[in-house]
């Protein structure tokens, strides 16, 4: 892991987010890109001599110096455009991203809400590893993962190299709960070996949602980071209404890693 993206909106939580991102790269030794998006169309009132990609650029710069870098590379990389993923998607091209650190909610703050539009619309549609971490959250050594499955099944087993990566820089223990649903069958009890290499621990329990297996479990283990997949026909998948995940259906108020592209 090499590269670690951080897309800000017009919020106050940016520099929160980003002194996480930055903290988090310290200790795995990555390097941070900022971006934000901008509209090229030029405001009425803007200088002949100031461009819109220079203000974005400056605004980022801005927030960058707002955070203790502790020696990690950040560099500001504004992006024309109206969509976040498309934006992404290019730039991911060009500098090849390991993983998205954001926040859940940008700057129109609905409380009904745990993913709003931004931050929704990235965790849907990209399949680069996502780290969403709630708002104010300081950056703490992660020493335990809950990870939370309905199924052993991972088909692409390089998609678990994000998760690999944080277990060993970080001496992280995995515990792994792979949650029975209505819609289990036999198949999903069987662990990839890779997947298996990786836990501490196994346990099966059952539940109705991941999320339920979530709140039952997390007081007693305690972790520092929850991880999950996203399937394409998984729980997740089928949250989604406009981009956003309602608190009621799920919400973590530990950092959330969500990993892509097992099926």
């Amino acid at each position: 892991m090499k590269n670690i993206l951080v897309p800000l909106s017009s919020s106050l939580n940016n520099k929160q987010t980003l002194q996480y991102a930055v903290d988090f790269a310290a200790q795995v030794g990555c390097d941070v890109y900022v971006t934000s998006l901008f509209k090229i169309a030029r405001a009425k009132n803007l200088p002949k001599d100031v461009s819109v990609p220079a203000i974005a650029k400056q605004q980022l710069d801005s927030c960058i110096q707002s955070v203790d870098k502790k020696n990690v590379s950040v560099e500001s990389l504004p992006l024309e455009g109206d969509d976040i993923q498309e934006s992404i998607e290019l730039l991911h091209q060009k500098l090849h991203i390991d993983l998205i650190i954001l926040a859940p909610q940008g700057l129109s703050v609905n409380e009904t809400l745990y993913l709003g539009e931004h931050a929704g619309a990235v965790v849907k549609r990209t399949q680069i590893p996502v780290l969403i971490v709630p708002r104010g959250y300081e950056y703490k050594p992660i020493k335990r993962i809950l990870m939370a499955l309905k199924s052993g099944v991972v088909k692409r087993t390089q998609k678990l190299k994000v998760l690999e990566i944080i277990k060993d820089k970080l001496q992280a223990e995995i515990r792994l709960f792979l949650v029975k649903t209505a819609t289990f069958k036999d198949e999903d009890a069987a662990i990839n070996p890779v997947l298996h290499s990786l836990v501490n621990s196994e346990k099966t329990t059952e539940n109705s949602t991941i999320f339920q297996a979530v709140l039952e479990h997390l007081n007693e283990n305690e972790p520092d980071l929850l991880c999950v997949f996203k399937r394409k026909q998984g729980f997740f998948e089928k949250l989604w209404d406009d981009n956003t995940v309602k608190k009621i259906d799920f919400e973590s108020r530990i950092p959330l890693l969500v990993l892509k592209g097992a099926d």
